[in-house]
């Protein structure tokens, strides 16, 4: 424990005045106590349970197992049972469950981490609020405005930490133009330009829109975060897209290809490229014109490395979502574990899911009408 700062720190009893007690010695004995309190609650760890043990859940899990300082991953949670059993046996969980439910209402979990599908989210995180838990739930909220607004209810009815995970916000890259575009570095912002590309599609099963929400909500809104979070409010959209690259996916009703165009309710003007198709990488960068100068986020190479030859000078590029954001994850999840533990205000809220799931929403019917929407 630290030591009690001079300032609050009273050695001599309290005394009377005029068979009173001095306001002065009585307000330093308090000051103390709130101290000894305060630096209680901040050496405690966060116990945390995970739920949901898939590709990302699992990456999550592991995390909480020594990359986030101050906080425990004390149980996981997956409806599959053999795969909850099978992570808590490798890494000395003491408690795992197929029913999430039982993981929030433990009293030993302290917080809840929400990694499982999307169309999950919406009842784990109010199960869990409902528990008083803290939450952190993947993106997106939902695939339903309905189900989001529902979990913006419980978040304001029962005043639980919600943080939503768009962990591009904590890359370095993008962290840093935030900042130069607050600091007026490149002037008013007029143009944006992002492009998402996948270098592989996932299952068939994963690509179900009913699953995933589609592609411009499953990968999409990642961009159309960074879009309000970098530019301001998005006015509308007009979305394109088609099966060019897989045709096994027409049957699943989603595209593998799309391009969004984008008014800001500044005027600035917007583009948004989706992909499942970057067969040469995982290809993210933003471009952010303004009326001084321009940030260009985003790299493609992943080693420092050129290798030339008589043939050409070729380099390698980044494998997949865990290469390229790796240390935003991490830095995500210690930012909820620190804001939760010193008691702020979440970093990315309910309503900004919301905000960029409206954006999502009116480019997919955008994409299906064939006209623009108004967001």
């Amino acid at each position: 424990m630290n030591k009690i700062p001079d300032k609050i720190y009273k050695n001599e009893p309290v005394k009377l005045v005029n068979n009173h007690v001095n306001p002065v010695k009585f307000f330093s004995v308090f000051s103390v106590i709130r101290f000894i309190q305060e630096q209680q609650i901040m050496t405690k760890k966060l116990n945390v349970g995970v739920v949901g043990l898939g590709r990302l859940g699992n990456l999550y899990a592991r995390y909480f197992l020594g990359q986030i300082s101050n906080a425990n991953l004390v149980a996981v949670s997956d409806i599959l049972e053999p795969v909850a059993e099978a992570f808590a046996n490798d890494h000395n969980i003491d408690k795992c469950y197929r029913d999430y439910h039982d993981l929030v209402n433990d009293k030993d979990v302290d917080a809840v981490v929400i990694v499982t599908p999307t169309s999950l989210h919406k009842e784990v995180s109010i199960a869990a609020m409902e528990a008083g838990k803290p939450v952190f739930c993947e993106k997106p909220l939902s695939t339903l405005m309905e189900d989001s607004l529902a979990v913006k209810e419980v978040v304001e009815r029962t005043g639980a930490f919600f943080h939503l995970g768009f962990m591009r916000r904590f890359d370095k890259g993008y962290a840093a133009a935030k900042r130069k575009i607050a600091d007026g570095v490149i002037g008013t912002p007029i143009v944006f330009k992002s492009t998402s590309r996948d270098p592989f599609r996932p299952s068939l099963e994963y690509l179900d829109p009913q699953h995933s929400g589609g592609l411009l909500t499953d990968c999409g809104i990642h961009d159309m975060d960074l879009a309000r979070w970098l530019v301001g409010e998005v006015a509308s959209i007009y979305s394109i897209g088609d099966v060019l690259a897989y045709p096994e996916m027409k049957p699943v009703g989603d595209v593998d290809n799309a391009i969004a165009t984008l008014t800001f309710e500044s005027g600035a003007l917007g583009v948004i490229d989706v992909s499942r198709s970057g067969i040469y990488g995982y290809d993210i960068k933003t471009e952010i014109l303004g009326t001084k100068g321009t940030l260009q986020v985003g790299y493609l190479r992943e080693t420092p490395l050129f290798v030339l030859t008589r043939e050409g000078v070729t380099h390698d590029t980044v494998p997949y979502f865990m290469e390229r954001f790796g240390q935003s994850y991490v830095d995500q999840l210690q930012n909820f574990v620190d804001h939760v533990r010193q008691d702020q205000s979440p970093a990315i809220t309910c309503d900004d899911g919301i905000a960029a799931l409206r954006i999502s929403l009116a480019a997919t019917q955008s994409l299906h009408e064939g006209r623009p929407v108004t967001v």
